[in-house]
């Protein structure tokens, strides 16, 4: 990355460089770098600031009080999608040539869909941080982006490794992501998840865009085949809303117990804090033998399917003065993060997921899918991945209108 520039995640700290989380009650110069941050530069990258994410990093939606919201690469009118909705936005209209992001809930996959770039979500502890707490906070961590399938694996390939700060971290070479990406896929069996049958609502055009990628992973020798999940849906949802009000809940109560700082605090996040208010420790153990029953269910899946497949949103980004959609085709949405129900059972697993571009709207907006594989199986990921990009091509296809005919 020798004299790259790059720019990272505010939530990510910067030694020297402002960092606020989206949030004006994080608003500091960091004395010391993250180990993503660390990494990236002894590379050679120079860092030319920070790219936006909602306050905390809460909601699939960029905006927040501090810097305000980032709008969408293809339409301005149209949200950037988010908490990586700064990254994704700067790498498609050029300004980056690669970008880091975190993702807890889809905050790589949905900014990528909406920006019509590749967004990867890496095992958990294949991107070593250090904090306050490293055993228990298991949903959200770094990961990289690209235009390009190969861009994003030598992104991956800096960040990545173990480090002896992180005791999660896995022991593995880093250097497998620099591997030619070309292999064979012919053979290969992917499962269609599609709306996990009926439960998941979708604006129209979201599953005629992903079904329509099928002959092109036929085209490469693959085999779809749509599937359930063998797992009840909605008790995915219940155990990922209790494991996130916990963790978020630990992260943020300090600002929530005090009163002045907490009325600073968008509703979002209030409302994160005070869901775990009356969980008890083994509410919390109940949710984690849920989570350990849906890994085992996936595992059945994976005994039969080498990738699975579903679309990386349920809408298309949508007005950027709006927070969250409040509906999806005529159903209601009962919380702000509702609408990305689809990219949970993923960040469960822990798996590895890449989003994928999967084409546009009829008004021009952008989608994608994610490819999720199998455990720890990061490198496999991106090679289907990257056989995919070499079959559609839809990043340089379509650029953004901003950028004319400059790209």
């Amino acid at each position: 990355m020798h004299g790259f520039p790059h720019a990272i995640k505010d939530l990510s700290s910067t030694k020297g460089i402002r960092t606020t989380r989206g949030s004006p009650l994080v608003d500091g110069i960091p004395t010391e770098d993250s180990i993503l941050a660390e990494r990236i530069k002894s590379r050679g990258a120079v860092l030319i600031g920070k790219t936006n994410t909602p306050e905390f990093g809460l909601g699939s939606q960029t905006y927040n009080s501090v810097f305000g919201t980032t709008l969408n690469a293809y339409d301005q009118s149209r949200t950037s999608g988010g908490s990586s909705g700064g990254a994704a936005v700067s790498l498609a209209l050029r300004m980056l040539p690669v970008a880091d992001g975190s993702d807890m809930m889809g905050s790589l996959r949905n900014p990528g869909a909406f920006n019509n770039v590749f967004g990867f979500r890496p095992s958990f502890g294949r991107v070593p941080a250090k904090g306050d707490e490293l055993y228990l906070d298991q949903l959200g961590y770094w990961g990289a982006m690209g235009r390009s399938v190969s861009d994003l694996a030598m992104l991956m390939s800096t960040i990545a490794g173990p480090d002896p700060r992180d005791p999660l971290s896995i022991e593995q070479d880093p250097r497998m992501f620099e591997q030619p990406l070309h292999g064979d896929v012919r053979g290969k069996r992917l499962g269609w998840l599609g709306d996990l049958g009926g439960h998941l609502p979708f604006e129209p055009g979201i599953l005629e865009l992903c079904t329509q990628s099928f002959k092109v992973f036929e085209s490469l020798g693959c085999h779809v085949e749509a599937t359930g999940i063998g797992f009840p849906p909605q008790q995915i949802w219940e155990t990922w809303v209790t494991l996130r009000h916990w963790i978020m809940a630990g992260e943020l109560g300090p600002f929530y117990a005090d009163p002045a700082k907490r009325a600073r605090m968008k509703p979002e996040a209030q409302w994160e804090v005070s869901g775990a208010s009356g969980y008890t420790a083994m509410d919390i153990y109940k949710a984690s033998q849920a989570r350990t029953s849906w890994y085992q269910a996936a595992a059945k899946l994976f005994e039969r399917f080498d990738y699975l497949l579903i679309p990386s949103a349920q809408v298309f980004p949508f007005d950027a003065k709006v927070h969250w959609p409040q509906s999806i085709h005529g159903v209601t949405m009962d919380t702000y993060h509702r609408w990305m129900e689809v990219v949970v059972p993923a960040s469960l697993l822990g798996h590895p997921v890449l989003n994928a571009p999967v084409g546009f709207s009829r008004q021009g907006l952008p989608m994608g899918m994610q490819i999720i594989g199998r455990h720890h199986a990061d490198f496999a990921v991106l090679q289907m991945g990257w056989a995919y990009e070499q079959a559609t091509g839809w990043v340089g296809k379509r650029v953004p209108p901003l950028l004319g005919s400059r790209v």
